[in-house]
């Protein structure tokens, strides 16, 4: 039979009654655990809960429905309860208490600027559904120590290749301008016999010194990110010829030949830096490739639609060690591709240079939205750019 309804009110009330004062029991009692250890907090969380239900059905049995001796039975029971469930909490709070003593272990680690090294990686945890929250967390801050320690190696990177750098134009600057000291001097003394002859040399130290710091300014600007390109249709190949009959003069000299093949490619791009990496290029096989030899610049589109750029010389290819390393700032490579300074025929001049060039063939090339590459031919080093290509109308 069921109960009247002011029955079950009343029994509502005072269940609820039990449970809101029990409950702010536990409130005190966290606020006075606030510095104890995580075990000791789940413990009062549960022995809270517990307790909660079990006074408002302790106050009701007791006022209304259990006689003496089931009440006494009821209160056995529930104590056991309460007590067998105070020690589980407590050792399965040890566990998570465990879990959490690692992460905040890890997260030292983490700002002492570790590797960690072990743990999971998200991807292989499956589910996270099926994954506990403490493994997700870790294997969040072990992602998150490899990408901090990767940042770090490679800011270290760029700031010894900065370093290096600067060393590297200081040696480069220190020359010609001791020398255009000297040059000035003597002519200033009058102790010159052939001022022509000074005056030449003196262009062509100045014409150095012009492309080093062009070719810096134009680094910087693709390292901090303020190269501005213009986006027009311009034929590869067109810009292959040109960029080969401007340099002619300096193969000539070399006794080396020069020929732009292939066929017609239209990108989308800025023709003057695109132009800059082509000269660039030609250039660093020029310097590189021995006399009576040649250099071979070619335009093809691949099957995946992509305009490929290959600069072929006979300089006797790069070092297999070296081959990921042409394209950083400040690589000269090994002496058998390092050159020495020289004047040819005609008041041109094939430097050395910083190691710029091919850092700023990259830089351009990559704000293209291309790619560039290296691998050794027969005879020397083929360079391969690869950019986005428009297909043909029609």
């Amino acid at each position: 039979m069921l109960l009247p309804l002011p029955e079950m009110v009343r029994i509502f009330v005072v269940a609820c009654l039990c449970s809101a004062t029990i409950g702010l029991l536990g409130v005190g009692g966290l606020w006075l655990a606030r510095r104890r250890s995580l075990t000791v907090r789940v413990a009062i969380i549960v022995a809270a809960t517990l307790v909660s239900v079990l006074t408002g059905m302790v106050a009701i049995s007791a006022a209304m429905y259990l006689s003496e001796h089931d009440l006494y039975v009821f209160l056995t029971v529930a104590f056991a309860s309460l007590l067998s469930t105070i020690v589980v909490t407590w050792f399965l709070g040890r566990g998570i208490a465990a879990e959490y003593r690692d992460l905040r272990a890890l997260t030292a680690e983490l700002g002492d600027g570790a590797r960690l090294g072990d743990g999971a990686r998200l991807g292989d945890l499956g589910d996270p559904k099926d994954v506990s929250e403490t493994a997700l967390l870790r294997s969040e801050l072990v992602a998150t120590s490899r990408r901090l320690a990767d940042s770090r190696d490679e800011v270290a990177s760029l700031d010894r290749s900065r370093r290096e750098l600067i060393a590297w134009i200081a040696h480069d600057l220190r020359t010609p301008m001791a020398g255009l000291k000297a040059m000035s001097e003597a002519l200033e003394d009058g102790m010159v016999d052939d001022p022509q002859r000074y005056y030449e040399t003196i262009r062509v130290q100045v014409d150095r010194l012009s492309h080093m710091v062009d070719d810096l300014f134009a680094l910087s600007r693709i390292q901090s990110g303020d190269l501005e390109l213009a986006s027009i249709e311009v034929s590869l190949y067109d810009l292959a010829s040109d960029a080969v009959s401007e340099l002619r003069p300096v193969a000539a000299a070399k006794t080396v030949a020069v020929h732009a093949r292939g066929s017609d490619v239209v990108v989308a791009g800025d023709p003057r830096e695109l132009t800059r990496v082509i000269e660039n290029l030609l250039m660093n096989a020029l310097q590189h490739t021995p006399a009576h030899t040649e250099v071979v610049l070619e335009t093809s589109r691949s099957s995946e639609g992509q305009a490929i750029l290959t600069v072929t010389d006979a300089g006797g290819g790069v070092p297999a060690e070296a081959l990921t390393e042409v394209f950083t700032t400040g690589w000269r490579g090994t002496p058998a591709r390092t050159p020495a300074d020289g004047t040819l025929a005609g008041g041109e001049v094939i430097t050395g240079g910083a190691g710029l060039g091919l850092a700023i063939v990259r830089g351009i090339v990559e704000a293209h939205s291309g790619t560039v590459g290296v691998t050794n031919a027969e005879s020397g080093a083929r360079f391969e750019v690869r950019l986005p290509a428009i297909s043909p109308a029609g």
